[in-house]
């Protein structure tokens, strides 16, 4: 592959700032690799849309990357990957497009016959995608699903520890109180959350998020398709955000600081 190939930017992509829990993994992971990172918070969120309007946003941010001449794409959103990464797969194979799925697989393994909350957006839990994941491990531990949606515009709005957020999450994590072994977030946004849940279910519960495989997946592909950058370097990081203020570019920036 030739240099300036190598050298393009990787798009990485969310409904709003939570896939920016993504691009910390993918950076820490690749950091010599050019990010762009676009939050679509205008239209945050994605999670309580129709199938058909989350792929048609995310289809014009795909298209987007592809005109900055990205070499690959990250979907940092579990919402748009299971409504649009099929698709956009087989619209753009040209360009490697990773995707998100809640890390269940990790969760049931670790422990026999427990118990597994997840934690989503209702349109992630009502996907065919993840019942197909769901089937795969019921056999092997019980596995409760928890729609969220509230939590997405809390974290939307930077509040990761505030008061009003522990009050949302009590109330909604209450059934779940001693009863549950391992807590999935099955969204993007909620590791931002994630002290503040720990503090609520305890320590004894353990919570596992996609990031980490959605950054290994993207390594791997980079390096299956001859992209991946060798030169030693720090890779830079650029904010885009479909509400174009300074006030939002700046609270992309601190989440990235976290």
């Amino acid at each position: 592959m030739d240099l300036q190939t190598v050298k393009r930017p990787i798009g990485v992509f969310d409904s709003g700032v939570g896939g920016i829990s993504v691009l910390k993994e993918a950076v820490k992971l690749l950091p010599n690799e050019d990010f762009i990172f676009f939050g679509d918070s205008k239209n945050a969120p994605y999670g309580v849309k129709s199938v058909e309007q989350v792929y048609q946003l995310s289809k014009k941010i795909v298209t987007d990357f592809i005109a900055q001449d990205a070499k690959a794409i990250v979907i940092a959103c579990n919402t748009a990957t299971s409504a649009a990464a099929k698709r956009l797969r087989s619209e753009h194979p040209e360009v490697p497009i990773i995707g998100l799925e809640p890390a269940l697989k990790p969760a049931v393994l670790a422990k026999e016959n427990s118990h597994v909350l997840v934690m989503a957006t209702p349109l992630t839990l009502k996907e065919q995608k993840f019942a197909d994941l769901m089937k795969r491990f019921e056999s092997q531990a019980k596995i409760s699903k928890l729609p969220a949606p509230d939590l997405v515009e809390y974290v939307e709005k930077g509040e990761v520890a505030s008061p009003k957020l522990k009050k949302y999450l009590r109330s909604i994590l209450a059934p779940y109180i001693g009863q549950i072994d391992s807590l999935v977030l099955g969204c993007t946004h909620f590791p931002f959350a994630a002290p503040a849940i720990a503090e609520i279910v305890g320590p004894e519960v353990t919570l596992y998020d996609g990031g980490e495989g959605a950054a290994r997946e993207l390594r791997h592909l980079l390096v299956k398709n001859q992209l991946s950058r060798t030169d030693k370097r720090q890779g830079k990081v650029t904010f885009k955000n479909s509400i174009n203020t300074e006030a939002e570019l700046n609270l992309c920036r601190t989440l990235f600081s976290l």
